[in-house]
């Protein structure tokens, strides 16, 4: 059992930390600045700050890390490395989530949407759609969650996507479609129904839909508790009335769409555990920074027991949950996503959980402070709390790790 890492991670780990401390850290408050003064704040992928850092990650060779599997993709689209070992990279990232994926081309829905079509697409699909997200030319959202059914169960999906000469028309309401409220999003993928008396997990398929197609309204961006997430391009509410698009953007076969989300949702879910780490490890950099600082009943903060209590307990929790993020990256990379399933299914459960107790330890630290937005903490704690709904809610993980557990143990006995 070997925990150092590779040459070759250690060396892009190294060369990322020096990115993420001279560039990233300190272009921070120009990002805001600059986004401040977009006609359109949800195009925040526009802003030139952005611009200058993924160029010099190109140059670094920091660009679309996440891509694991090539995918006998042509050219030189990343770094073709192992989920163990783009899982340290992706958790630096995680110390300045809103800016620092963006920068290497590693941010959500982009990811998973690119590894659909690398899997899934046509020649045609890749050359039209993939190869500018895989450039950072455009951006993209992936529309599967729905506001009149319960998302948390896949083949309930009511949007319908009906055969109709040599096209598909759909029909649908969509709600929290990440990224969807930039303009710069120039491609959804649809999920919905193609067929709804088939087998329950062959009645749906998915569907290129590009933004400017007639029938697509973006109706409303969502908020996470007051926060319009613009910074990522908004979750948007949409509506499809009779959108019409060629049968040629049909990705897979109809009847494929719950396979291929499955597909997609495997390693999204671990990119999402992994950047939460970095999360977690600002967080406490955060916290202990401010009980070095801060002076209450004539001692720091950090002379109280209960805030050493929670600095304590704050690392045991982030090196057990690191242990069992890499263990699932290292599964991924042996026996496969499904091989994996468990674990994934675990880090999942686990991650959001950790990373926003730390969160809230660490507000408390800084006071009323934390609630505010002169401090990262209340933002992220925001966000990762989406993360219990996120690609499966808790309770769906656990019912499913609870059911897998007891056939083990089952057949062991």
């Amino acid at each position: 059992m070997e925990f150092a890492l590779d040459a070759r991670t250690q060396e892009l780990r190294d060369d990322l930390l020096d990115f993420i401390a001279r560039h990233v850290h300190p272009a921070e408050p120009v990002f805001a600045e600059q986004l401040g003064r977009l006609p359109n704040r949800w195009a925040w992928d526009s802003v030139p700050v952005l611009a200058e850092l993924r160029a010099e990650a190109r140059r670094r060779g920091l660009w679309n890390l996440f891509l694991v599997d090539q995918h006998s993709l042509p050219g030189d689209h990343g770094a073709g490395l192992t989920n163990l070992q783009y899982a340290p990279l992706a958790e630096i990232t995680g110390r300045s989530m809103h800016l620092a994926p963006a920068a290497l081309n590693c941010a959500a829905p982009d990811t998973g949407n690119m590894e659909v079509l690398a899997m899934f697409g046509t020649e045609t699909q890749r050359k039209e759609w993939l190869e500018p997200l895989l450039t950072g030319e455009i951006r993209s959202s992936f529309a599967m969650t729905e506001p009149d059914v319960a998302s948390s169960d896949a083949t309930n999906i009511a949007t319908r996507i009906e055969r109709d000469g040599d096209g598909y028309v759909l029909n649908g309401r969509k709600w929290w479609i990440t990224g969807a409220m930039n303009p710069n999003a120039r491609i959804f993928i649809v999920m919905g129904k193609t067929d709804p008396e088939a087998d329950r997990h062959r009645q749906q398929s998915m569907i290129l839909v590009p933004r400017d197609t007639p029938g697509v309204e973006i109706k409303r961006g969502m908020e996470v508790f007051g926060y319009d997430d613009h910074e990522h391009g908004g979750h948007a509410e949409l509506s499809l009335t009779e959108v019409r698009v060629p049968a040629a953007n049909l990705i897979g076969g109809e009847g494929d769409g719950f396979a291929i989300a499955q597909a997609r949702l495997g390693p999204g879910r671990i990119h999402h555990c992994m950047r939460s780490i970095g999360v977690a490890e600002r967080a406490i950099e955060l916290m202990c920074a401010r009980a070095d600082q801060r002076v209450a009943f004539g001692k720091p903060l950090a002379e109280q027991g209960v805030v050493r209590d929670w600095i304590a307990e704050s690392r045991v929790r982030i090196e057990q949950l690191r242990l069992l993020v890499l263990k699932a990256a290292w599964l991924m990379d042996t026996v496969g996503n499904k091989g994996a399933h468990t674990e994934i299914q675990a880090i999942k459960i686990a991650t959001p959980a950790t990373v926003q107790w730390i969160l809230d330890k660490a507000i408390q630290v800084y006071g009323a402070g934390g609630l505010s937005q002169d401090f990262p903490l209340a933002g992220s704690y925001a966000a990762i709390r989406t993360l219990r709904f996120a690609d499966g809610p808790d309770e769906v993980h656990r019912n499913a790790l609870a059911r897998a557990e007891l056939r083990r143990q089952r057949q062991t006995r």
